[in-house]
Parts: structure tokens; C-alpha cells; sequence
């Protein structure tokens, strides 16, 4: 058998035409130590801040520090099948999530892997977790309320749609459900809700996921969870990891709130990868640059301009005090950073006043701006009532010689205290907000007994919304009061058939 020399080289050309110069070039490194969610390596010159790496066992990382002989790495899971020694590449991405609809109703970790076993989160969108705030010209002021259906909340300390309102209190005071009734009160209100657990129990997380099922609130809540046993770059991502998530939305034109619960044991789990670091310790062993943290997070909420679309993303900050010290290092940063706070006092809590909100410490930097005209008209005196209640209620205690004016004063007090009191998970509309604080503020529950006035409240709403429903679609409606005569003539016809359990005053 001959062998042909054309049929060679048409054999050879034909293989040239087919080939491809194809060079993959991937910059490794060496790692040099690994512990507690920090590993070190050593070859990576030419790796960003922020980047992923992945390391030879499939586990991802993030460089966190650019030092001149290696990088700083924090390591995104279990750090146990990594070695000294083993090889880390770089990947030239920046550490993304994924967003988009197919994440709501789901419970995802901070990497947005799926924790509530219904399987893989179906989404080809992604979003980098840091993501530069919005400038002031992309801004529009706040003019649209949230409302949290906490009586409390909205008449005091109101909260608009695009503002960061800081939820600040000891532990066990209530923030936490503060949070979910305001996330069960966006049923029907065109909102996306966004709960980040930071460091809180798997059994606490759990609770409220099933809570917020049972009111069907999961339709429209994306739950991020980091729980006490994932490494501290977990639990120090995952507010990031939220707020990207709700980015997306914004970004789109739609509404969003999101809860960070809460950002002290953020703050912790910074300053714990920070000192393995090797970063130089500051106040309380934070790290020097711990008010960037938090306040590069907080400022990504907004309320967009109707050029990028009008859509906004409200944040609700939780911080934990100590003995209800606020003037400690994260509170105070963290109060400079947002629009106001609502301050739970532990004493209110433990004497029964739920929800514990302190009226005197707490304040909405928006105000009146996250207000409907109705709940402005109502709710004008309630602060006044409520600070002088406060001040002679001390002053009561030594002596029962009390005039007349101050006794109506400590009386009406008293009433306003019963009247914020609310039950867990069972927020109010706010038209119904309206026609109870009318009727306190206009003296219709001077009469009644202290221990009937939420009796009072729950008979009245089903008294006006079988016969007089028209003065709750006015105001649903027109975000204004009724005419006074007919809102009087209704508390008044229903106040006469009011059976008072008690004759006297509790």
C-alpha cells in the first residue's frame, strides 16, 4: 500500500483550518495559612478587593485584604477541606448573588443558595453584593408613607416609603415582631419585604418564616438567613446580600422594604474576621473603618427619582443596647446614619405596654411627610399627651390632692397608653388607625374604663364598617378626615350602646 503525499497535506491542511489558538491563562495562587474562616495566599498580585477565588476543594472566598506579600481571604462555607499548600485561582468576578421573582417566598442563605429544601432557586439574574448607593440627583425626597399597621409607629414615629427608620432596643423588647407586622401589614400594598436574619437562632428563624406563612405574608418576603453557626464572613455578607436582592426590585420601579435583624452581631462578626485579619483594632476592638460598614449599607436605601423610575427600597435597621445605653459605639453610628429611631424601652415592655415604644426617644426625621392628612389631623397632640402623661405621672404617685385640669390630664394620658397598645399580629389599617385616635383625641373615651378601651376600639371598627363603611372609603379614598359632624354623629351613636364591663375606673 503507497502512501500519497497530496493526500497527506489535504489531510494536514485540513486539520490547520480546524484548529484554534486557544491560550487559557489562570492566575494562582498558594495558600499560606487557613482558620477560622480566614485563609491566606501567597502568587495572587494582581487580585481586586472584593473578588471571588476559588480553592482547589470547589469552596468559594472573597479577598478582603491587598497586603504586599499575600492576600486576605474570607471563606464563603466550610473551611475544612482547605490546606496549606493547596492552589486558589482567581475567577475575575466580583462576589454576586442572584435576584430576580423566583426568589420570593423563598428562605436562601447569603450566597442565595436555598435553605427551605424546595429545591434550586430558578434565575439566571445576578447582582454584585456591593453596589454604589444612589447619588443626590437620583434621589427624590420621601412623600409616600409605609404603613407599619403599629398605631404606635404611624402616628408617632412615622416611617415614608425610601427612608431608613432604626429599630433600637435591649434584647427581648419586641423588635423583632415590630418587623414581621409591619411585613404582614404590606399584604395588598404593591411591596416586596426582605427579612436578613444576622446571627439569630435557626429555631427563632423558623418561627417567624412559619408566621409569616400562616398570613400568607411569604407571597411577597424573600427571607435571608445566616444563622450563629456559619463562619463570620457569612453573617457579615448577608445585609449585603439583601440589599442587592432588593436593589433589584428598586431598580425596576417597585417597592421594597428590607429588615437588617440586626446589625450589632453584623458589626461582631466584622470586627471578628477583621482582628484575624490582622487589621489594627479601634474603639471597642472595631475595626477603623466599621461606620463605612454600615453606612455604605444603609445609603443604598432610597427613594428613586421618576427618571430611574420612581421605585424605592426602605430599610429597617435593628441595633441591640446594653441596659438601653444608646450612647454606645454601633448605636450612636448607626443612629447618625439614618432618618430617625424608634427607641423600645424594656421597662414599658415588662409593665405591659406592648408594643414598648418610647414616644419621648423616639423620632422620624421625615415626620409629617410619611403622613396621610387624616393621621396628621389626629395625631397632632398625641406627643404632647403623651409627654405630659409621662411627667405628672411621677409627680401623681406622692399625693391625691390633684386638681381637676391635671387629673383630666393624667386621665387622658392613660387612655393614650391603652389606646397604643396593640396585640401581636393583627396590624390595623390605617383608616381604622384614624377612627380610634379620633375618638381619643376628641374625648370619646373620657368615659370609658381603662380596661375597656381595646374592647371599645375592636366594637367600634365593626360598628362602623357595617353601618357606616362610607367614613372608612372616604378616607381610604381621599387620605382626608370626614366631615367631623358625621365621624361624631357615628362614635356618638355607638358610644350609647357601648356596655362598659366596669362603672369605674381601673
Amino acid at each position: 500500500m503507497s502512501i500519497k503525499a497530496e493526500e497527506i497535506s489535504a489531510l494536514i491542511k485540513q486539520q490547520l483550518e480546524n484548529y484554534q489558538a486557544e491560550l487559557n491563562v489562570e492566575e494562582t495562587g498558594t495558600v499560606t495559612y487557613v482558620g477560622d474562616g480566614i485563609a491566606r495566599a501567597h502568587g495572587l498580585d494582581n487580585a481586586l478587593s472584593g473578588e471571588l477565588l476559588e480553592f482547589s476543594n470547589g469552596v468559594y472566598g472573597m479577598v478582603q485584604n491587598l497586603e504586599s506579600n499575600d492576600v486576605g481571604i474570607v471563606i464563603m462555607g466550610s473551611f475544612d477541606g482547605i490546606h496549606e499548600g493547596d492552589t486558589v485561582k482567581r475567577t475575575g468576578r466580583i462576589m454576586e448573588v442572584p435576584v430576580g421573582d423566583a426568589l420570593i417566598g423563598r428562605v436562601v442563605n447569603p450566597l442565595g443558595e436555598p435553605l427551605d429544601g424546595n429545591g434550586a432557586i430558578q434565575t439566571d439574574k445576578t447582582r454584585p453584593i456591593e453596589h454604589k448607593a444612589p447619588g443626590v440627583m437620583e434621589r427624590k425626597s420621601v412623600d409616600q408613607p409605609l404603613q407599619t399597621g403599629i398605631k404606635a409607629i404611624d402616628s408617632l414615629v412615622p416611617i415614608g416609603r425610601g427612608q431608613r427608620e432604626l429599630i433600637i432596643g435591649d434584647r427581648k423588647t419586641g423588635k423583632t415582631s415590630v418587623a414581621i407586622d409591619t411585613i404582614l401589614n404590606q399584604k395588598d400594598q404593591d411591596m416586596i419585604c426582605i427579612y436578613v436574619a444576622i446571627g439569630q437562632k435557626e429555631s427563632t428563624v423558623r418561627t417567624q418564616v412559619e408566621t409569616l406563612r400562616r398570613f400568607g405574608a411569604m407571597d411577597y418576603t424573600i427571607v435571608v438567613s445566616a444563622g450563629p453557626s456559619e463562619p463570620a464572613p457569612m453573617l457579615y455578607l448577608a445585609p449585603y446580600a439583601g440589599a442587592a436582592m432588593g436593589e433589584e426590585f428598586m431598580y425596576n420601579g417597585k417597592h421594597v422594604l428590607i429588615v437588617y435583624d440586626d446589625l450589632t452581631k453584623q458589626a461582631d462578626a466584622y470586627r471578628e474576621l477583621s482582628l484575624i485579619l490582622r487589621r489594627p483594632p479601634g474603639r471597642e476592638a472595631y475595626p477603623g473603618d466599621i461606620f463605612y460598614t454600615h453606612s455604605r449599607l444603609l445609603e443604598r436605601a432610597a427613594k428613586l427619582s421618576d427618571d430611574l423610575g420612581g421605585g424605592s427600597m426602605t430599610a429597617l435597621p435593628f441595633v441591640e443596647t446594653r441596659a438601653g445605653d444608646i450612647s454606645a459605639y454601633i448605636p450612636t453610628n448607626v443612629i447618625s446614619i439614618t432618618d430617625g429611631q424608634v427607641f423600645l424601652d424594656s421597662d414599658y415592655f415588662y409593665s405591659g405596654v406592648r408594643p414598648a415604644i418610647d414616644a419621648g426617644t423616639s423620632v422620624s426625621r421625615v415626620g409629617g411627610d410619611a403622613q396621610i392628612k387624616a393621621m396628621k389631623k389626629v395625631a397632632g397632640t398625641l406627643r404632647l399627651d403623651l409627654a405630659s402623661y409621662r411627667e405628672l405621672e411621677s409627680f401623681a404617685q406622692f399625693g391625691s390632692d390633684l386638681d381637676a385640669a391635671t387629673q383630666a390630664k393624667l386621665s387622658r394620658g392613660r387612655r393614650t397608653v391603652e389606646v397604643l397598645k396593640q396585640p401581636l399580629h393583627k396590624p390595623l389599617v390605617v383608616e381604622h388607625q384614624v377612627m380610634i385616635l379620633y375618638a381619643l383625641t376628641h374625648g370619646f373615651l373620657d368615659n370609658v374604663p381603662v380596661d375597656d378601651i381595646l374592647r371599645f376600639q375592636d366594637e367600634l371598627m365593626d360598628f362602623v364598617e357595617s353601618n357606616h363603611k362610607d367614613l372608612f372609603d372616604e378616607i381610604h379614598e381621599t387620605h382626608d378626615l370626614p366631615d367631623s359632624e358625621k365621624m361624631d354623629a357615628a362614635i356618638k351613636e355607638f358610644a350609647e350602646h357601648f356596655k362598659p364591663t366596669k362603672t369605674t375606673e381601673a
